[in-house]
Order: structure tokens, then C-alpha cells, then sequence
């Protein structure tokens, strides 16, 4: 009965630390905007062992969700108390900032790619304005403002929040009230991926100061920076295989210590307790860095061609 009991005691908490977890990762954005735009008008939350808990394990689980470099240290753990070492945590530890510095430059990447794709579409929809009568500083303050961008949402929505970044403030306020449209626009080129409206900026320089008409200029920069984005695209997808090798020549030691692991081998005791396997894991983990730096090397200068 004992025995029953205390598996019935178990089951439970495992099931109260799901739904906590759950819970956790899953609290609705919307109310965390609202917390942070209305911090004065929060409830004091009840002092207590239990909410001070509760909102550690919140802290916990935001910092899971926003920090995913840190995922190397339970993976470390993992290792080093399977193989009953320290250089586990000692390889996760300088992992963390190898991760980060990648997953950084993966999201400006991304970033930059959007910020081409909105730069393209607000050319688009200002010379669509243009086409319908409007002038150049209406049709940039409308583009702005409610044309809408690729996938249906706005370019210019929510002021510096944004697709052209912290400047687009001073975009819309030049279009809006007369000022230097130019500047504006050369100096929000400055964010990642918006190098376009320099052009933009250009184009309506002449058209401002020599008469030219805005709406071709701005209608072949958005065709030269579709046309680029479409190259781009079908290169990636040329290169997709490429990347697809250095992935599995990069798993191809760990699927080696997992078949060694099958076979009763023990590759895990032999690397991490003998000489000769520590000599044997610092030769192979110098050659695998090298071996994927020069194959990611080879890679992205095909992607910059």
C-alpha cells in the first residue's frame, strides 16, 4: 500500500511540474505587453515562499525561451556525467559564446532580409500612390503608413517599432510636415538590410531638384532589388546541398560514439580516461573545427559570388 501510494505521490508532482511548465512557456504575449506598458497600475503580488518561487521559474523559462545558447550546458551535463568527466562542461562552457555569436548572426540575417523585402514593397507602393495622383510626400506618408507590406502587414506600423527601424520616425515626420525627405531616408538606411532607401533617397533627390519623374526611378529600384533578392534565393537553394554535406560530415563523429556505445565499446571511458584518448579527442576535435570552418568558408564565398 506504501508503495502505491508513494508511485501515486510521484505521478503527481510530475504532473504539477508539467502544467507549471506549461504554463510558463505558453502565458500569452498579449498580457506581457500589457504588463510592461501599464507597470505602475501591476498588482503587488503577495509576499511568500511560493510566488517568490513562481516567479523565479518564470525568470527560468523566459530566460530558456530568449537564451537558447544556454542549451549547450544541459546537453554538457549530460555528457560529462555519462562519461564521469569535467571536460564536458569545460567544451559546453566554451560552447555558449560559439552558439550565441551563430544564432546572432543567423537573426541579423534575417533581419536584414526583411528590412530588403520592406524596402522593395515601399518603393512598390509609392509608385503605385504616385500612379494614382498623389504627391511625393503623400504617397511616401501613405506608403508608410498603411500600404501594406509582404505578407499583408504594414510597413510602417507602430512608429519606430516598424519595418525601417529607429528612423522611420523622422521619415514620416519629414513626409508628414515638408521636411528633408532625403535625409531621412539615407539616414534610416542605416539599419540592416535597408540599404535600398539610400537609392530611394537618391531618386527623389533628382526628382525633387531636376524634375525627373519619381515614380520610374523608384520603379526600376524596386525591380533591381526584387531581381536581387530572386538571385539570392535561387543560389541558396543551389547551395541548399552543399550545406546539407557539411551537416552530415559534421554528425558523422557523433554517429561514430553512438555506434561504438552499441557495440559495448565504451568510446565514451576511452576518450575521456585514457591518455591515448584524450590525445585522439583533442587531434579530432581540431581537425573537426578546421574541417567545418573551411567547408562553411568554401560555402558562404559560393553564396557571395
Amino acid at each position: 500500500m506504501t508503495a502505491v501510494t508513494s508511485v501515486y505521490a510521484a505521478h503527481t508532482v510530475a504532473l504539477c511540474a508539467g502544467s507549471a511548465t506549461w504554463l510558463a512557456m505558453m502565458r500569452d504575449p498579449g498580457a506581457r505587453r500589457a504588463r510592461v506598458l501599464f507597470a505602475d497600475a501591476r498588482p503587488q503580488q503577495p509576499a511568500g515562499r511560493w510566488p517568490r518561487l513562481l516567479r523565479t521559474w518564470e525568470q527560468m523559462a523566459a530566460a530558456a525561451r530568449g537564451g537558447r545558447e544556454w542549451w549547450c550546458v544541459p546537453a554538457a551535463v549530460l555528457l560529462a556525467v555519462v562519461g564521469s568527466s569535467v571536460l564536458p562542461l569545460v567544451a559546453g562552457a566554451m560552447a555558449v559564446p560559439l552558439v550565441l555569436r551563430w544564432l546572432r548572426r543567423r537573426a541579423g540575417a534575417r533581419e536584414a532580409e526583411r528590412g530588403e523585402a520592406a524596402v522593395a514593397a515601399l518603393c512598390g507602393a509609392v509608385v503605385g500612390e504616385l500612379r494614382a495622383g498623389r504627391e511625393p510626400g503623400q504617397a511616401l506618408l501613405i506608403a508608410l503608413c498603411e500600404g501594406p507590406a509582404e505578407g499583408g502587414a504594414p510597413l510602417g506600423a507602430a512608429g519606430s517599432g516598424g519595418r525601417l527601424g529607429k528612423a522611420e520616425d523622422e521619415v514620416l515626420a519629414a513626409a508628414r510636415f515638408g521636411g528633408d525627405v532625403p535625409g531621412a531616408l539615407r539616414k534610416a538606411a542605416k539599419g540592416p538590410g535597408l540599404g535600398g532607401l539610400s537609392g530611394m533617397a537618391a531618386c527623389w533627390r533628382v526628382a525633387v531638384d531636376g524634375g525627373a519623374g519619381l515614380a520610374a526611378g523608384l520603379e526600376r529600384l524596386e525591380a533591381t532589388l526584387r531581381g536581387e533578392r530572386r538571385r539570392r534565393e535561387e543560389l541558396r537553394a543551389q547551395l541548399a546541398g552543399a550545406w546539407s554535406t557539411v551537416v552530415v560530415l559534421a554528425l558523422l563523429p557523433v554517429a561514430g560514439l553512438g555506434l561504438g556505445a552499441a557495440l559495448g565499446a565504451e568510446p565514451l571511458r576511452v576518450l575521456l580516461h585514457t591518455p591515448a584518448g584524450l590525445a585522439c579527442l583533442a587531434v579530432g576535435a581540431s581537425l573537426e573545427a578546421a574541417g567545418l570552418y573551411w567547408a562553411c568558408r568554401i560555402v558562404r564565398g559560393g553564396e557571395t559570388t
